[in-house]
C-alpha cells in the first residue's frame, strides 16, 4: 500500500510537466497567418460536397439534359473527383498524426536479486517504476505539424484543380452531344434534300427530258446520304455515353441536350487574361508549394538539435523497507551524424520546386496563347460563315435547283451547289463546336467565366 501511494506521488508530480507541452496547432498560428496565399480563395473549402455523405442520394439526369444539370451531376458523382476528396481527408488524419505528443513509457526494473550471499532469493532486491518522456527540442513537433499542414492545403489545391478539370471535361463533352445532334439533324436534312432532288431528276428522266444517267447519279447522292445519317446516329449514341460517364454512369437516361451553339459572343481582348491567368488553379498551388518546401528545410533544420530524454520513478529497497526517488536524463551526442544530408536534400527539393513553377507558368500561359487563338480564329471563322459563305450557298443551290427543273441547269450543277451548301454547313457547325470548346478550355485556364471577363473589360473601356 505504501508503494501505490508513493506511485501516485509520483505521477501527481509529472502532470504539470506534461501540461505544459505547447500544442502544435498553437505553436503555428503565427506561421499560418503569414501564409503567401489568400486561404479564403480556395473553392474547396467552401465546397459542401466534399463533407456530404458518399452514400447521399443522387438522381441521374433524364429527360431533356441542360449544362448547368451536367456541371453539378458530374460535381456529385464523378469518381475521380470523389477520390480526391478521399486523399484529402488522408492528409487531413496525417496532419493529426504529426502533431501527437510522443508517448510516455513505463518500465518496471528489479536489481540484485537470485545472486549469492545477502542477494540470494529476493530478501535484498531494488524495485524501481521508472515513467520516461522523450522531449522534442528545437520545434519539431510544431515544424513537423506544420508541415503536414500544408501538405493538406496542397491536397485542396490538387482537388481544385481536378474540380475545373472536371468542369472542362464536362463542358467538352456536352459541346459535343449538342454538336453530334446538330450533326445529325444537318445529316437528315441534306438526306431531304437528296431525296428531293433525286425525285425532281426521276420526274425529268420519266418525260424524257434528261438521261436515265442522271437518275444514277442522284439515287447514289441519297444512298451516300443516307450513310452519313447512319454514322450521325452511331457518333451521337457514343458521345452521349461518354457524357454519362462524367457522373459515372454506363448508359445514359437522358433523352437530349438542350444547347444553342448558335449563342456566340464577342471575345474580349487577350491582354487581360494574362493577368488573370495567375488565378489559375495550377499556378497557385506553387505559393504553398514553395512554403511547404521551406517548412520541410526548417524541419530537417530542427532535427540537428538531439531530442532530450527524461526519466524519473520510485525505488523501493526490500531489505529495508525504504523508498527513494530516482531521476534521470539522456541526450544524444551530435558528433557524426547532424542530419546534413537531409538538410541538403529538402533544401535540393526547394530549389527544384522554384524551377517547376516557373516552367508551369510559363506552360499555363502558352495554353492560353493557343487556347485564345483557336478562340478567336474561330469566331471569325463564324462571323465569315454566317454572314457571306452560308448565305450565298444556299442562294446557289436555290438557284441552281430552280434552273434545274426549267432545264437551264445540268445536273452536275446541281449537285455540285448541294455539295457545296453541305460543306458550307457543316464548316459553320464545326466552327461554333471549335468557339465553343476554345471557349471552356481559356475559362479553365483563367479560372472564371469569359463572359463576365467581357463585361468587366466594357466597363473599363
Amino acid at each position: 500500500m505504501q508503494l501505490t501511494r508513493w506511485v501516485f506521488v509520483f505521477f501527481a508530480l509529472l502532470i504539470p510537466f506534461f501540461a505544459c507541452i505547447t500544442h502544435p496547432e498553437k505553436a503555428v498560428a503565427g506561421e499560418h497567418r503569414s501564409m503567401n496565399y489568400d486561404s479564403q480563395a480556395l473553392p474547396f473549402q467552401r465546397d459542401s460536397r466534399m463533407n456530404s455523405s458518399q452514400d447521399s442520394l443522387f438522381v441521374e439526369p433524364v429527360g431533356t439534359l441542360k449544362l448547368g444539370e451536367a456541371l453539378s451531376a458530374a460535381l456529385e458523382r464523378n469518381p475521380e473527383l470523389r477520390a480526391f476528396s478521399w486523399e484529402v481527408r488522408a492528409r487531413v488524419a496525417n496532419a493529426l498524426q504529426e502533431g501527437l505528443i510522443p508517448n510516455p513509457e513505463i518500465g518496471l526494473e528489479v536489481e540484485n536479486f537470485g545472486g549469492q550471499g545477502e542477494a540470494r532469493g529476493f530478501e535484498t532486491p531494488e524495485t524501481t517504476l521508472q515513467l520516461s518522456q522523450l522531449i522534442e527540442l528545437g520545434g519539431k513537433r510544431s515544424k513537423r505539424y506544420q508541415v503536414a499542414s500544408l501538405e493538406t492545403t496542397l491536397a485542396e489545391w490538387d482537388y481544385e484543380t481536378q474540380r475545373l478539370n472536371i468542369l472542362e471535361a464536362t463542358t467538352l463533352a456536352f459541346v459535343d452531344v449538342v454538336t453530334a445532334q446538330e450533326q445529325l439533324r444537318l445529316s437528315e436534312q441534306t438526306l431531304q434534300l437528296s431525296e428531293k432532288v433525286f425525285n425532281t431528276v426521276k420526274e425529268r428522266v420519266r418525260a424524257g427530258k434528261v438521261s436515265p444517267v442522271e437518275e444514277t447519279k442522284a439515287s447514289v447522292t441519297v444512298a451516300t446520304s443516307l450513310i452519313q445519317v447512319q454514322q450521325a446516329k452511331r457518333k451521337l449514341t457514343a458521345k452521349r455515353k461518354r457524357m454519362s460517364a462524367m457522373w459515372g454512369s454506363v448508359s445514359p437516361r437522358f433523352e437530349a441536350a438542350a444547347g444553342d451553339l448558335e449563342n456566340v459572343t464577342p471575345i474580349p481582348p487577350a491582354e487581360p487574361l494574362d493577368d488573370l491567368v495567375k488565378q489559375n488553379p495550377d499556378i497557385r498551388r506553387w505559393l504553398v508549394e514553395m512554403e511547404h518546401g521551406q517548412a520541410a528545410v526548417d524541419l530537417e533544420k530542427a532535427r540537428r538539435i538531439p531530442n532530450l530524454t527524461m526519466s524519473g520513478g520510485i525505488r523501493r529497497f526490500e531489505e529495508t523497507g525504504d523508498h527513494a526517488f530516482v531521476f534521470g536524463v539522456s541526450i544524444p551526442l551530435p558528433f557524426f551524424n547532424r542530419n546534413q544530408g537531409k538538410i541538403q536534400e529538402e533544401q535540393s527539393r526547394l530549389a527544384k520546386k522554384a524551377k517547376e513553377r516557373t516552367a508551369m507558368e510559363v506552360r499555363t500561359k502558352a495554353a492560353l496563347t493557343d487556347a485564345y487563338e483557336s478562340l478567336a480564329s474561330s469566331y471569325s471563322k463564324i462571323l465569315i460563315l454566317k454572314t457571306k459563305i452560308l448565305p450565298s450557298a444556299q442562294s446557289a443551290f436555290k438557284a441552281a435547283d430552280e434552273g434545274y427543273q426549267q432545264g437551264k441547269f445540268g445536273f452536275l450543277d446541281v449537285l455540285d451547289a448541294q455539295r457545296t451548301l453541305f460543306d458550307a454547313q457543316k464548316q459553320y457547325l464545326e466552327g461554333l463546336a471549335e468557339y465553343h470548346k476554345s471557349k471552356a478550355r481559356v475559362e479553365r485556364l483563367i479560372a472564371q467565366n469569359l463572359d463576365d471577363v467581357m463585361k468587366t473589360s466594357q466597363k473599363g473601356a
